[in-house]
């Protein structure tokens, strides 16, 4: 009886923590966007219910479904580009793999980099005056020297997906790199002995049980591309033009700079329906055994 009485007093405390940061935001933000329509007309059905910040953001806003557009290419291109990449490199740097301890350790170093820092560092280093990839190019391949990439779109969008890429790769390859960890190696060596050539070991053995921890970075990595926000801001803040702007940069740009908190809070509530069904499919896969 005790102990139970203690374990309540231990998780009440827990319950309201996130209560109090996470679900009460989310009810508040609904609320707010029933308020304020940005459609502006008195004794409409869209008044009556509600909901013309949601009606002005489906059929009377193009910047938005800028923003979803953005959003979706950007989450597609990178987390197809990171883990590929990390995949590469966890196969190079498991178990047995050369120089595996010095360069799983400077892995770490990019990840422990906030995503400003790193935005603020790509800003710098793609500056077509003194950029360190400029001078790179210069004497690489000359006709890239002096070009403003973040001035493009397509070359905005490029650098902007390379930053997150460069930032990403270190974590995700060291959690693949554990769940080639846990492949058992008999296996393999079996297949070996049979005469399987590497490729065959790798699409018929280490892929098929690489699989959940594929599918746990892929949804991990989904859902924090979906919502980048500060290394888009310190790198283009959206631009040229919206040709970066996310749909994070959208809702800060109407919440914050135009003082529409009801429609920015009802693009977030859209923002927040992917989420939900991507962090169920993430609690899914992480506790299917429990």
């Amino acid at each position: 009886m005790r102990d139970n009485t203690l374990k309540y007093l231990l998780v009440f405390p827990a319950v309201i923590v996130v209560f109090a940061t996470a679900i009460w935001p989310l009810i508040e933000a609904f609320r707010m966007s029933f308020t304020v329509g940005r459609l502006n007309r008195p004794g409409s059905l869209e008044q009556y219910l509600g909901v013309e910040n949601y009606t002005w953001a489906f059929f009377e806003e193009p910047a938005f479904w800028n923003s979803v557009y953005v959003t979706g290419m950007y989450t597609v291109v990178t987390v197809a580009l990171t883990t590929l990449c990390a995949l590469g490199l966890a196969l190079l740097l498991a178990p047995g793999g050369k120089l595996r301890s010095t360069a799983q350790t400077l892995l770490i170093l990019p990840f422990a980099m906030s995503p400003a820092l790193i935005g603020v560092s790509f800003r710098f280093m793609f500056n077509p005056e003194f950029g360190l990839f400029d001078a790179f190019f210069g004497v690489v391949f000359p006709p890239l020297a002096d070009v403003s990439w973040l001035a493009d779109p397509q070359l905005a969008f490029a650098v902007v997906v390379m930053a997150d890429v460069w930032g990403w790769i270190p974590f995700l390859t060291l959690v693949l790199i554990g769940g080639l960890a846990s492949i058992p190696q008999d296996t393999i060596e079996a297949a070996q002995v049979d005469g399987a050539s590497g490729w065959r070991v790798f699409k018929d053995i280490t892929l098929p049980q690489l699989g959940p921890v594929l599918a746990v970075v892929i949804i991990l990595k989904s859902i924090f591309s979906l919502k980048t926000f500060d290394q888009v801001f310190m790198l283009t803040n959206g631009g040229p033009g919206t040709a970066t702007q996310t749909l994070s940069h959208y809702i800060y740009f109407n919440g914050m700079k135009y003082g529409q908190i009801g429609y920015a809070s009802s693009v977030a509530w859209l923002m927040v329906i992917p989420m939900i069904f991507l962090t169920y499919a993430y609690a899914k896969y992480v506790f299917r055994k429990a």
